[in-house]
Order: structure tokens, then sequence, then C-alpha cells
């Protein structure tokens, strides 16, 4: 039924077999080592394979981490809705691109190794009668091939002795199977004992017992304070941390010497590459780190500089004309000067104001309002009376002057209405002089007569 596991395994085993039964003497104790580093060098060629989802495996746990305080946010604020709570979450998750699955990939696809190479050890010796055994006769073991290994290759691994003990043997196994190690099939022909078997195990034990506690100790030390108050989070650290370690003690004696062999060796590997993947991990956030710093030291403002305020345009303003600059802003000490000096100079109005069409024909600046807007607005008016006054005295005195400059066209300023003929003798609405004749002037009698008259 998993003829689709069991052959990748056991042809991967059988190459690396191949490669180092050709550089070995061919003795049992040699033959030993030769089918020892197969098995090992299985493991190494599946983790080689899986480093890409080990990485993202990672990547995965440390965004994890991160958005852990959100989703707790989201836990305590739909705990009574579980489906909006369900939506708030995978939207987070896809928001950050995280994928859970990502996380467990690596371990899921291990599982089926695993129990790949422990039916294939197991197949080599067939004379056993529990669940999934054949009950083979010791002459139909040692013949009869296993999966992509001929009958010449299993006499040879049941022949093989790694430190004086079969390769497939276990502490609990019945010494019935012990025959078919040896060629004759005799009991009596059999060079081992349970004790040696078990000089062998118990350390290969022990051994992968601590590197399974040693790793699951060094991905505990490189989380985040936040990943450590989770509640979850702390359950599968103790897991990791103690119960897998003696889950391995206490199965060791009922699993084959090369299934030990196979966590020692996966449990070396999987120290080197987190090593060696965190370390690359942190040089990059390092690199990322410094890159950030030096976005935000060249975005900053030069010392003595006015920043720039991008929404306005971000131009200063110019000095001297008082004309728009960049994203409109003007000199308003310029403007404020001008103001000023308008009104200290408005005691005489004939001479220090100029003519009221100069100043309709030269185009105002445009100003922002406040304070300083409001002071140049209240001298422009008093500029405005004093120019008035100043035309009064002149239409009533200067006879053909004044008309003439009254029928001047004005220009109108940008963004004022034109004035007409009628609309002369009003004020404009951006405070210029009033045109309008003193009412303090007594009405002419004859114009008064005329009008009764008609």
């Amino acid at each position: 039924m998993l003829n689709f596991i069991y052959y990748p395994v056991s042809a991967i085993m059988w190459a690396w077999h191949w490669l180092f039964d050709h550089m070995m003497p061919d003795t049992p104790g040699w033959n030993g080592i030769a089918w020892a580093l197969s098995v090992v060098f299985l493991v190494f060629t599946l983790r080689a394979i899986l480093y890409k989802p080990f990485v993202k495996q990672i990547r995965t746990t440390k965004k994890m981490q991160e958005i852990n305080p959100q989703l707790q946010a989201i836990r305590k604020k739909y705990a009574n809705d579980r489906v909006k709570m369900t939506e708030e979450m995978q939207k987070l998750q896809r928001e950050h691109g995280f994928n859970p699955l990502l996380g467990c990939l690596p371990m899921l696809l291990q599982i089926p190794v695993f129990i790949g190479l422990f039916h294939v050890l197991r197949s080599f010796n067939r004379t056993g009668h529990g669940v999934g055994q054949l009950g083979m006769t010791v002459q139909e073991t040692r013949s009869t091939g296993n999966y992509v290994f001929n009958a010449e290759q299993v006499r040879n691994f049941l022949d093989a002795r790694l430190f004086g003990v079969p390769l497939s043997s276990y502490i609990t196994e019945p010494k019935s199977e012990w025959t078919a190690f040896v060629a004759s099939g005799r009991v009596e022909d059999i060079d081992f004992t349970r004790l040696s078997i078990s000089y062998v195990v118990v350390p290969l034990m022990i051994i992968a017992a601590i590197a399974t506690h040693m790793n699951s100790r060094a991905s505990v030390a490189r989380q985040g304070p936040e990943a450590a108050a989770n509640p979850q989070t702390a359950i599968m650290n103790k897991l990791s941390l103690y119960v897998f370690p003696l889950g391995i003690l206490v199965s060791g004696p009922f699993f084959p010497v090369a299934i030990l062999l196979y966590w020692v060796s996966n449990n070396l590997w999987t120290y080197g590459q987190q090593h060696i993947v965190f370390g690359k991990i942190a040089k990059e956030e390092e690199a990322a780190k410094l890159a950030k710093a030096e976005k935000l030291k060249a975005n900053a403002p030069k010392p003595g500089a006015k920043p720039v305020n991008p929404k306005k345009g971000g131009g200063s303003a110019t000095s001297g004309s008082g004309s728009p600059s960049g994203g409109g802003q003007w000199d308003e000490a310029a403007a404020d000067g001008a103001s000023v000096d308008g009104v200290v100079e408005g005691s005489d109005a004939s001479t220090s104001v100029s003519d009221p069409q100069s100043q309709a024909s030269s185009p105002a600046p445009r100003r922002r309002w406040g304070r300083k807007q409001a002071s140049a607005d209240g001298a422009s008016a008093a500029i405005g009376s004093a120019s008035s006054g100043s035309t009064s005295a002149t239409g009533s005195t200067g006879g053909s002057g004044s008309a003439g400059n009254a029928s001047a066209p004005k220009t109108p300023r940008p963004g004022q209405k034109p004035t007409g003929a009628r609309n002369k003798g009003t004020q404009s609405k951006n405070g210029q002089a009033r045109n309008t004749p003193n009412k303090s002037q007594p009405k002419s009698k004859k114009a008064g007569g005329n009008r009764k008259k008609r």
C-alpha cells in the first residue's frame, strides 16, 4: 500500500551503499560501516531536499511571532463570534504572507521517510510473525529481495555487523528472529547477545535524546518575549524540551540500531542547519535595519535648513519682490515692511501715497490670512482714505485734471471682477481707495431747481 514510499527510500539507501561498498573492504565489520553510512546519508539527502522548506518554516515562525499580538487582540475582540474571529485571523495572515502549512511541512515530510526506513529495515529479516511480518524461514528470508535490493545484498546486510551487532537488531527482539543473522540459521552460531545489543543501543538512545533536547533548547532561546508569553507556545516548548527526548529514551529499546542512527544523524543535521539558517536571517535583518537607517538619514533635513512641507509645494519664499514661489508662498516680511512704510509715510497723503491708478494697474501678491494680513489690510484702508481725501480736494479745485484721472480706465487685478462706469466711486473688495463724493460738500441749488422744473 505504501510502496510509493518504500521504493524511493530503498533506492536512495541502495545508491549510497553501492558507493561506500566500493570504497571499503568486504568484511562483516566494514560492511556494517558501509550500511550505517548509507542510512546516515539517506537522512542527509532527505534534509538537503527539505532545506528550502525548512528556511520557509523558520521565516513563517518569525512572522507568527511578529503578528501574535494582533492575533491575540482579534481573539479578545471576537471572543463571542467564532466565524468572525476566523475570518479576521485569516485576513491578517494573508496580509502578512503567513502560511501555517509551511511551518509544519518539513516535519510532515519526514514522517513518511521514517515510516519507509523502518519498514525497509524490518523487511531485511522476515522471519517474524508480528504485524506486517511474513513469517518466512531463514532460507526464504536470505534468498528473497527487499524492494530494490536483490537477494545477495539482503544476505550482505544480514551478515554485516556494527560494533558486533546487526543493524536491524533491537533490544526487545525475540531470539527466534536472530537466526536470520547467521548463514547456517542455527541458534548455536549466533555471535551476539542481548547485552551486546544494549551496549550499542543505549548510547545511541542517550545521544539522540540529548541532541533532540539541545535542538529544542536552541530554538526556544531564539523566541521573542511575546512568543514566550503565549500559553500555547509555552506548552509546545515544554513538549519539545522534555517530552520528546524522554520519548526517545522510552521507545529506544523497540527500534533497530539503524533507526537510532537515523535519529542521531537527523538531530546533528538539524543542529548545524539551525545555526546556519538563523545566522543568515540575522544578517539579513541587520542589513535591512542599516538600509532603513541610511534612508531616514538621507531624507532628514540638513542642519540650519527649513523643513519642507510637501503638501504646500515645499518652496521657500522669495525675498524682495513679494511674488509667489514654488508652492504659492511669498515673503511675508517684505509685505509687512511695505504696509508699515505706507502707514508711516501716509501722514502726508498727497506726497507719500502712490496714485490709485498705478496701484490698480499693478497686481497684488497673494497673501495668507493671519495677523500680518489683518495689519496689512488696515494699512491699506488708511492709505485708501488718505487717497480719497486727496482726490476729492483735487476734484474740487483742479477741474480738468481730476476729470482726466477719473475717466482713465482701471486695470483689474488678478482674480478681481472688472469694474465698469457704473461702479466708479465705489470701494473695491481688496481695500482700495473710494472715489465717492464728499458728503460734507453742499449740493448745488441749481441742480435741485432744474429737477423741480422737470
